[in-house]
């Protein structure tokens, strides 16, 4: 599986080292991880507004004026940041407590061993399968199954529809009143030929709603106040 995950840490020989053992993990269980390094918890929330969710933060607790922790906490306000797996790194243990606050997965104390570094990114796995719906998707006589969260949007063509995802572009045979009953409730119909999805809107206009990373979705006339809603509502 492909999983995103990013370390945290204001420590530059910190995060080149775990980020290698997250590397070294991913090669001995068969998964691919897109590795992603951070500074600080500022440039994470900056640079997450352009980009999907990470599904695992490696975070460093003392960092500068925004720590591990008040990183969590600002995370875990919206609910589709539920499911992603906190893990701190740090060496003061004093924070244990205010983990359990936002659901941290597991800490581990610096210099990070190995071998429980592997265990505890096995478990952050499971916890991701156990917890992420998936779309069967059915093209080209194989079948993938996608994290829903990683859908963009949905289009209908005639008998088919055309899924945009972060791993790319797939195209089945189905209707779109079909598909959507297998989506969660982020999916929004914003026009009788499009299901968006909400977790990457970021921008609306009367007639189509901007994505993270730039793609636009056509919406029917009026929906935008519809749409507005329903984001607060969800986040």
């Amino acid at each position: 599986m492909d999983y995103t995950i990013a370390v945290v840490d204001d420590s530059a020989q910190d995060r080149v080292y775990v980020s290698a053992l997250v590397r070294q993990w991913a090669g001995e269980k068969g998964h691919v991880a897109i590795v992603k390094e951070f500074p600080s918890a500022e440039a994470f929330l900056f640079a997450r507004e352009d980009g999907p969710e990470a599904d695992m933060l490696l975070l460093d607790i003392e960092m500068g004026a925004m720590n591990g922790v008040d990183l969590a906490k600002e995370l875990r306000r919206g609910q589709a940041n539920r499911a992603v797996q906190l893990i701190f790194i740090t060496g003061f243990p004093d924070f244990i407590a205010e983990g359990y606050e936002v659901d941290a997965l597991h800490y581990l104390m610096k210099p990070v061993a190995g071998e429980k570094l592997s265990a505890v990114l096995d478990k952050a796995v499971a916890n991701l399968v156990k917890s992420e719906k998936r779309l069967c998707v059915t093209y080209d006589r194989r079948t993938d199954y996608i994290p829903v969260s990683q859908i963009f949007y949905i289009e209908a063509q005639k008998q088919y529809v055309s899924i945009h995802a972060a791993g790319g572009d797939y195209r089945m045979k189905t209707s779109l009143a079909e598909t959507k009953g297998m989506l969660d409730e982020y999916f929004f119909q914003c026009q009788r030929s499009f299901l968006v999805n909400l977790r990457y809107v970021v921008q609306m206009k009367s007639d189509c709603v901007v994505l993270k990373g730039g793609a636009e979705v056509p919406i029917s006339r009026g929906m935008a106040e519809k749409i507005g809603r329903e984001i607060i509502r969800l986040f």
